[in-house]
């Protein structure tokens, strides 16, 4: 289950909408298929697998990182290929979260007398594809919210300037994260006082987010980068108040422009439009009045907080987070520490907000 996993992993923003997906058959002791789900709309990691093992497949045991589908969408489904197949085994790692489908494959299975065992390695499993979760249980983007930050909490001088904070390390793995978001959002304090490209630029190469700029008044100038860069779509959500030929000469451009109607942009709003264009994830790289507005509305899932060992200082510099805040410290929003990991000679820390709920233990990996 631990390769079928890594598998999947490797995959990860490259599959949206549908989840990662990893498989791997086992026959006399001996791995003899293995199959990965690499695109939307092409054949699943269960048929990849299948195909891999050939012959060997008949009598095998199979371990995927999730329930095998038992309806048609794009292509037939996987549960029906098992039974067709003659596999004797299935482990397993979590269900598939979509209520009109949870429990069908595994049915579909058994009454084919197939034994199945789901449960093995869940929690990994469950973090892998935690986007789509979310996204199919709430129809709105998982919302990570990104920021490099000194080690007091600036992600800029009191002048606005913020190249760099971070270190070489930190900001190729920020690429990393564009790379596994479907959108990337910023607000047009970052476009006005940056001007950034908002692309993925990985050694290896990487899929480009959609960008996502919040301008309530759509001050964007024709001049800024992600208008006149081609290589990503970019859609920008306004405020009812604006210049219709402003508009139009950004629609013109290509630019895809969501007019809500209020004066200023509602995140909710944003993140309802975003889930029906099945977007599923979405990394907030804005500033610190983006950052507090998500907070704010509680629309975030994490936090990614890359931290230098470097100190600013300066009652004006830019904090992390700006808004009103909170009047007492025990009212503060709780997160959790999910991971702290040493990139060069910073610190990255990823925390999500504090749920009651214990986590369920996966075996280890060898």
């Amino acid at each position: 289950m631990n390769i079928a996993l890594s598998l999947a992993r490797a995959t990860l923003g490259q599959t949206s909408p549908n989840p990662s997906v990893g498989a791997v058959l086992v026959k006399d002791g001996r791995l003899v298929g293995t199959g990965v789900h690499l695109k939307a709309g092409t054949p699943h990691a269960e048929v990849h697998a299948i195909h891999s093992a050939g012959n060997d497949a008949k009598g095998a045991v199979m371990y995927v990182t999730l329930e095998p589908c038992s309806h048609y969408g794009k292509t037939a489904p996987c549960a029906d290929l098992i039974i067709q197949t003659g596999i004797k085994k299935v482990f397993i790692a979590t269900l598939d979260p979509n209520p009109l489908v949870s429990g069908k494959g595994i049915e579909k299975l058994i009454q084919a007398g197939i034994e199945v065992e789901v449960g093995l390695c869940e929690e990994k499993a469950l973090q892998l594809n935690e986007k789509f979760f979310h996204f199919i249980q709430t129809n709105t983007p998982f919302v990570t919210i990104k920021a490099g930050i000194s080690f007091d909490g600036k992600t800029a001088t009191k002048t606005g300037d913020s190249k760099w904070i971070t270190s070489p390390e930190s900001r190729q793995d920020v690429h990393q994260l564009r790379h596994e978001h479907d959108g990337i959002l910023v607000g047009i304090n970052t476009i006005l006082q940056d001007n950034p490209l908002l692309t993925t630029r990985r050694p290896q190469g990487g899929k480009n987010p959609i960008r996502i700029v919040l301008d309530s008044e759509l001050k964007i100038p024709m001049s800024a980068q992600v208008i006149q860069d081609r290589s990503a779509r970019t859609f920008i959500f306004t405020g009812k108040q604006i210049n219709i030929e402003r508009k139009k000469e950004l629609e013109d451009q290509g630019i895809t422009i969501f007019t809500q109607n209020n004066a200023q942009v509602s995140i909710k709003e944003v993140l309802t439009t975003l889930g029906e264009l099945n977007i599923m994830s979405v990394l907030v790289e804005g500033g610190s009045e983006v950052h507090a507005s998500f907070l704010s509305k509680n629309a975030f899932q994490q936090v990614v907080a890359y931290i230098a060992p470097k100190i600013i200082g300066g009652r004006n510099a830019i904090p992390f987070i700006s808004g009103v805040g909170t009047e007492l410290v025990e009212n503060g929003m709780q997160l959790q520490f999910t991971a702290v990991d040493q990139l060069g000679s910073d610190i990255k820390i990823t925390a999500k907000p504090l749920t009651k709920e214990e986590p369920v233990l996966c075996l280890p990996e060898s």
